[in-house]
């Protein structure tokens, strides 16, 4: 057994049976580190040092937050909201119901495909979107399983395949690079026209997992409750009757303001401190309720933020634990020369591998310096090694409890306590997203 392969195994046990996934990540990465045969203040030494590389977008998760439970304090969501149900005849079993939930993920699709390449905000549009839209998903009977798939798809598979945006830093800066250098001796070269093409079977099998959720999976729907996001001396329901012109005004303006602002500077935190900043001197709310305001959307996305600081803890512990090298070297040993069982071995040792660390882009270079001599020897093509190399990046991203791809869409379908990460996030998307890819990853291995 390898240390990594247990840690994974206990951190998915426990999320599983609904232990808290900041616990379950504490106790796989001690597990796997002392299996690994690390001594435990090198451990926490390790485990210490990675904490920082999560606590930037764990405060900017915190922050926009606030500014989310700030414009839902100001009513103009609640407004918004009434306005779509009644116009839309929602509380009605009017034949159109199903129309508008597919139209309301295609709008959440297009924003989240937006957000990796036109925009490149990544997943800072979350907390900002997706709150408001909660009370009119709940008057659709739209199940929240299904809008995470949406985001998920639409925040991984662009980057994977159009090389623009965040597509250009993933395929170009990284995969292109890291192949280039870990096959430059073995006569591996590859060029930026190939990546993309590569990667086009797998993410066709997303796409399929895409229309599974969505047309059967999760077609039934789903009842919640309406709950306020944000509570005060009113009820956003009553702020929304006395919000003056000038105030929607601001309100619009402290939205384009906070993309605006993140994009110029690069920082989420500030693009969130800008937008909460201007409702404060609006008069959309009280001036003494700004502080509770701030702090209680803070709350709202500290799970979350604790999971991305812990997450990068684990994966720090399990880079120094040396245990990757020998996964992929043990793995080497069990396949033998069968060609379709090395592609498929790779791609699970690349999920196991993905998952603890949480992030395609950081986990490129492990994969590809060792993937790439491994594939080259067993005789794949280079389009083929792309595909494996990418797909078995790709797995961590899609469908891990630590990815932010996961992160994200729970932090605002969950905005009003209704919504769990585990079971209606990361489960859904493990099984729509990383199956498919591990079997397309696998046809494209065997076929380019």
């Amino acid at each position: 057994m390898n240390a990594i392969v247990l840690a994974i195994l206990v951190m998915v046990s426990l999320s599983l049976a609904r232990v808290s996934v900041v616990f379950a990540l504490i106790v796989a990465t001690l597990v796997g580190g002392l299996f690994a045969g690390m001594p435990l203040g090198e451990i926490l030494d390790a485990f210490n040092d990675g904490l920082g590389n999560g606590a930037t977008i764990a405060l900017s998760y915190a922050v926009l937050g606030a500014f989310a439970v700030a414009l839902s304090r100001s009513g103009i969501t609640e407004l918004l909201a009434n306005r779509a149900i009644a116009g839309l005849n929602l509380d009605s079993d009017g034949a159109n119901r199903r129309l508008v939930a597919y139209t309301l993920l295609a709008a959440l699709l297009a924003a989240a495909v937006s957000s990796q390449n036109l925009i490149p905000v990544h997943i800072a549009f979350i907390p900002v979107l997706v709150p408001p839209l909660l009370k009119l998903m709940n008057h659709l009977n739209l199940d929240r399983r299904v809008a995470a798939c949406v985001i998920t798809f639409g925040i991984t598979a662009p980057y994977m395949l159009l090389p623009v945006g965040f597509g250009a830093i993933f395929l170009n800066d990284i995969l292109l690079a890291n192949l280039n250098e870990s096959g430059a001796e073995l006569g591996l070269e590859v060029t930026r026209g190939m990546v993309p093409m590569a990667m086009v079977i797998p993410i066709g099998g997303m796409a399929l997992g895409l229309a599974v959720a969505v047309l059967f999976s999760y077609r039934k729907g789903r009842r919640y409750e309406d709950r306020d996001l944000a509570h005060g001396d009113e009820t956003p329901a009553e702020a929304a009757r006395h919000l003056a012109p000038w105030q929607k005004a601001v309100l619009a303006a402290s939205l384009v303001g906070t993309v605006a602002v993140q994009l110029l500077t690069g920082s989420m935190v500030l693009g969130g401190i800008f937008g909460f900043a201007l409702l404060s001197v609006s008069g959309v709310f009280r001036w003494h309720e700004q502080d509770g305001i701030f702090t209680e959307g803070m709350r709202m996305m500290a799970l979350v933020g604790f999971i991305m600081i812990s997450a990068a803890g684990f994966a720090s512990v399990m880079q120094a634990s040396g245990e990757v090298e020998g996964l992929v070297a043990g793995s080497a040993e069990l396949i033998g020369d069968n060609k379709g069982l090395a592609a498929l071995v790779m791609l699970l040792v690349g999920l196991f591998i993905t998952m603890g660390i949480g992030s395609s882009f950081s986990t490129i270079p492990i994969i590809a310096s060792l993937y790439v001599p491994l594939a080259l020897g067993f005789g794949f093509s280079p389009m083929a090694t792309i595909a494996l190399v990418g797909t078995a990046a790709a797995l961590g991203d899609a469908g891990s409890p630590a990815s932010d791809s996961t992160l994200g869409p729970t932090a605002g379908l969950n905005a009003d306590g209704q919504h769990d990460h585990i079971w209606d996030t990361v489960v859904p998307t493990f099984l729509h997203y990383n199956i498919p890819l591990i079997a397309f990853g696998w046809i494209a291995a065997m076929i380019l």
